[in-house]
């Protein structure tokens, strides 16, 4: 069975900064893109930044210039830089990954999501 497990949430100041970090788990064959989303009381799940195999990152424009993705493939694990925190970066975090695992004898390619680390940033 594949998980994902963040941790690194919490409580800072505006202008602070929060590293969080998202390990997977399980019978994995490859990890493709790792992605981090947002979603604050009330409003839509964002995409906050995304990174592919090969480093290339993306991010959302509410982010740029204050974000940094990064991933280890060899542990499997997708973190995310947050410096210069604004009150607006206040949400639930989630990582997701496009995971190629092999469960019961078959290989096959699916969308994983952790289970949320809460970010709070105060001002």
């Amino acid at each position: 069975q594949v998980q994902l497990v963040e941790s690194g949430g919490g409580l800072t100041q505006a202008g602070g900064s929060l590293r969080l970090s998202c390990v997977a788990s399980g019978p994995i064959f490859r990890i493709n893109a790792m992605e981090w989303y947002r979603q604050a009381p009330g409003e839509q799940r964002e995409l906050v930044a995304g990174i592919t195999v090969g480093g290339h990152a993306t991010y959302g424009e509410s982010v740029k210039g204050r974000f940094t993705i990064s991933r280890d493939n060899d542990k499997n694990t997708a973190e995310l830089q947050m410096d210069r925190l604004k009150p607006d970066d206040t949400a639930i975090y989630h990582c997701k990954m496009r995971i190629g695992a092999r469960i019961s004898g078959v290989r096959s390619v699916t969308d994983y999501w952790g289970q949320g680390t809460q970010v709070t940033v105060s001002s």
